[in-house]
């Protein structure tokens, strides 16, 4: 799935790639579903459809992990995967049923930058 400019999804996908340039990848990704509402990939390698999938179970984990610990007041954030070359970064939305994936190169890309980006473009994600 590519995005369309005529969706919201499509146009956070547009304005996020035109705020960090560099980015290997990004989809907007429905929580409940596990599905990819838009998604772009700069790489041959990283599908982020499949990404969206398997980051969802990711996310629903870590909801069920902070139930378990009666972790009632709080949100979660953002999840950060460091792997050895590449960061990705799971930015849910204030209502905690989409995400922002986004995986950036870890020598060319700003971890602050990238996630001060997604954090201004997850609160207009509805």
């Amino acid at each position: 799935m590519a995005y369309s400019k005529n969706n919201p999804a499509g146009q956070t996908v547009e304005a996020i790639i035109s705020d960090l340039p560099g980015l290997v990848a990004i989809a907007i990704v429905d929580v409940t579903s596990g599905m990819a509402l838009a998604s772009h990939s700069n790489s041959p390698t990283i599908n982020p459809e499949t990404a969206a999938a398997y980051n969802t179970e990711v996310v629903k984990q870590k909801q069920k992990a902070m139930s378990a610990l009666k972790l009632t007041e709080e949100n979660i954030e953002d999840i950060l995967i460091t792997l050895t070359n590449q960061l990705h970064l799971i930015k849910l939305n204030a209502a905690g049923n989409k995400f922002i994936y986004l995986v950036v190169n870890s020598r060319e890309t700003n971890l602050a930058i990238a996630r001060e980006v997604l954090r201004s473009h997850a609160s207009a994600m509805n």
